[in-house]
């Protein structure tokens, strides 16, 4: 249903309307989006259900259209939506051209209570399987074409009474019109000249920095985009453990939360270790370190929380699209469940829906947090080869995150028995922190034999 901002209608017969949606049909918002356009003898007229200036009156109440049949006395009734319809009366280009760049046909129709009610419609030009009703698709099709032509037509003598308003605006018009035309005239620059000026510009740039400069830069970037992820770095520290504090990993709520899952941790026996270091029930690098916790009772609590909360860490980050409320179960505290799904997710739109994502952003950022707190457990010191095999990553994918991290890497024998124990990376958290430089360039690929 329309109403027209400026006036009744004496001929709405004659009248034929288009509708545009949007192209994104999978986003929730912008599919429901369209646009109304209509022609008369004197003006365009445009109408659409989102922006600033739509009808609230939508979103207030439901307008339904019912449809009788005259034959059989029954009413159809259909879900509806008003339009408001706004005379075009000024702009620098074509509103056709516009509409096209951002939506696509959907059904250019009589007015819905013209007599046979045609729709003229691409979605529905097919052709049909029976003999004879060839030649009644392609007559119908040409139709189309003739009415999506007609339109250009109509768009070009549009365009031309909108340069013919410009001129009329510079030699009739206000000052204020005035400076409005000029300014509009001084903005636009064509797209032929932008493009030819960027280009010119990348050469430019090629040309003064070379390619293995660029290369280099972007390598740099890499760097950058990883530190964007890592926790919050202070250093001017005087000690190692306020590089990285433990309040920017474990907030003391957060940390509270985990007494009671730290204590079923702490009161493990040898007998429960070893039935689940059997089924895997923890990462390697939790396994061995509840073999070494410590008699002190404190410092016993304190362990185990600490690798209750890296081992659901990095349970989480072998996910890849969280469909559950709780991912990680009913014994995990609400804080520690919503921390998760805010600090290391990403909200992507797929089918219409939003879901939560563990991109491969938020793995780094995973991968950064869980050596923060390795660090804390061990001393600030870690064996980086365990923490890579228990969270599945390359190696150099976790060195590239454990030197943004600003440790120093070295060779180590690892603890006998696990995977690699004669090639293992220790990382270091040490003062004074090594400075970060910017990598030479890619690394070189081995030549296959």
């Amino acid at each position: 249903a329309v109403r027209f901002a400026n006036g009744k209608l004496r001929h709405p017969d004659s009248l034929r309307f288009t509708v545009y949606r949007n192209r994104d049909t999978a986003h929730p918002r912008k599919r429901h989006r369209r646009i109304l356009v209509s022609e008369t003898e004197r003006l365009c007229y445009v109408g659409h259900n989102f922006g600033s200036e739509v009808m609230k009156c939508n979103s207030l109440c439901r307008y339904f259209v019912g449809v009788l049949d005259k034959n059989s006395g029954q009413m159809e009734v259909y879900n509806a939506e008003i339009f408001n319809m706004q005379p075009l009366l000024s702009g620098g280009r074509c509103w056709e051209s516009q509409l096209l760049s951002c939506f696509v046909l959907l059904i250019p129709a009589l007015f819905p209570w013209h007599g046979a009610r045609t729709v003229l419609s691409f979605v529905h030009a097919e052709r049909d399987s029976g003999r004879g009703e060839h030649s009644e698709s392609r007559w119908r099709l040409s139709r189309e074409l003739g009415f999506v032509f007609s339109w250009v037509h109509r768009c070009f003598n549009v365009c031309f009474c909108l340069v013919q308003m410009d001129l009329c605006i510079e030699a009739f018009g206000t000052s204020k019109q005035k400076r409005a035309l000029s300014s509009r005239r001084m903005n636009a620059v064509g797209s032929d000249i932008v493009n030819t000026a960027v280009t010119k510009a990348a050469a430019n740039v090629i040309d003064a920095k070379g390619v293995t400069a660029l290369m280099q830069d972007m390598a740099q970037d890499d760097v950058q985009n990883i530190s964007a992820f890592l926790p919050p770095c202070h250093e001017d520290a005087d000690r190692p453990e306020d590089v990285y504090k433990f309040e920017d990993i474990l907030s003391p709520a957060e940390y509270e939360a985990l007494q009671v899952p730290g204590a079923a941790l702490a009161s493990i026996t040898a007998e429960e270790m070893a039935k689940r270091a059997e089924e895997r029930s923890h990462c390697s690098f939790v396994l061995e370190e509840l073999r070494f916790l410590p008699t002190d009772e404190r410092r016993r609590d304190h362990k185990a929380r600490c690798l209750w909360f890296l081992d659901t860490l990095i349970k989480f980050s072998h996910l890849k699209v969280i469909k559950k409320k709780h991912p990680m179960g009913p014994e995990c505290p609400h804080i520690i469940s919503r921390k998760l799904m805010k600090n290391f997710t990403s909200l992507t739109y797929n089918n219409g829906s939003i879901q939560n994502l563990i991109s491969a952003s938020m793995k780094a950022k995973i991968t950064a947090y869980v050596i923060a707190l390795a660090l804390h457990i061990n001393n600030f010191q870690t064996d980086l080869t365990v923490l890579q095999n228990d969270m599945k990553l390359s190696e150099s994918r976790i060195l590239d995150i454990a030197k943004a991290l600003r440790l120093r890497v070295s060779k180590a024998k690892g603890v006998p028995g696990l995977e690699n124990d004669q090639n293992h990376k220790l990382g270091t958290l040490s003062l004074p922190l090594p400075t970060q430089k910017a990598p030479e360039g890619q690394r070189k690929r081995k030549k296959m034999s």
